[in-house]
């Protein structure tokens, strides 16, 4: 038997802007009464029933402006697969302490192995722990920021990328760079350089990183930064993709 909410309860709730309190209370008071809990630990139960709902809320919105996929969050990767990577390593960086010590992260390997997937569970940690975060495909990223020049909102969007706490760049070096796009890589990279945290999402290994872009000098200064405060997670084995296939059950 449910627990009946007085009107003045309900208007109270509704003047504190707690009204989503209302969906778990009669069940959390019902439980209250059987376990006997003091009031106090029964008001930390129904404030913590609140406060993780809005940490959801927020870390949604926030996986939302960061452009990320939804579907690509830790608890959907397959277990099960035979793609092969440092388990440690992967456990090290979903704690984010390359976060706050400002190190990026370089996910390299061949077409189709989940670099993508993890890169984005990656941008949904830092985002459920109220973290800003941006993910573009490399090639898409440029183009804005050429567009950007054109309507005079270049230094807007420059700041934009600087700025935030995580910026993750999917496709890295697929496609060459001509002299305008690797200045721009150049600039991201320099300033984000022991400031803030990358991830780097290749199918190529850093040494070719150097022959897809236009400026050998800029190229090299850049990559040579990269390199030097990133971790490196390669992945190897057999596709990712038919793990994602529609109508496959997934392991957790």
């Amino acid at each position: 038997m449910t627990e009946a909410i007085s009107p003045e309860l309900r208007q109270t709730l509704r003047r504190l802007k707690l009204s989503p309190v209302l969906e778990t209370l009669p069940e959390r008071l019902v439980l209250a009464r059987q376990q006997k809990l003091p009031y106090q630990e029964f008001l930390e139960l129904v404030l913590s029933d609140e406060v993780s709902r809005r940490d959801r809320i927020s870390g949604d919105r926030r996986a939302r402006i960061a452009q990320l996929d939804p579907a690509m969050r830790l608890e959907a990767w397959d277990n099960e697969t035979s793609v092969r990577f440092d388990r440690q390593l992967w456990s090290e960086l979903c704690t984010l302490r390359f976060l706050e010590d400002a190190f990026c992260v370089l996910i390299l390997g061949p077409v189709g192995v989940g670099k993508t997937m993890l890169a984005n569970c990656l941008g949904h940690i830092a985002c459920r722990r109220r973290h800003s975060v941006i993910m573009f495909r490399s090639q898409r990223l440029l183009k804005r920021l050429k567009a950007a020049r054109l309507d005079a909102s270049y230094d807007q969007e420059l700041r934009r990328l600087l700025n935030v706490d995580l910026l993750i760049l999917d496709d890295f070096a697929l496609q060459p760079y001509d002299h305008q796009e690797t200045q721009d890589l150049y600039e991201i990279v320099v300033e984000r350089h022991r400031r803030a945290s990358m991830v780097v999402v290749s199918n190529r290994e850093p040494k070719e990183w150097l022959a897809t872009m236009a400026d050998p000098l800029l190229a090299q200064s850049a990559v040579d930064r990269l390199l030097n405060s990133a971790y490196e997670l390669v992945l190897d084995g057999d596709t990712y993709r038919r793990h994602q296939k529609p109508g496959r059950e997934r392991g957790g």
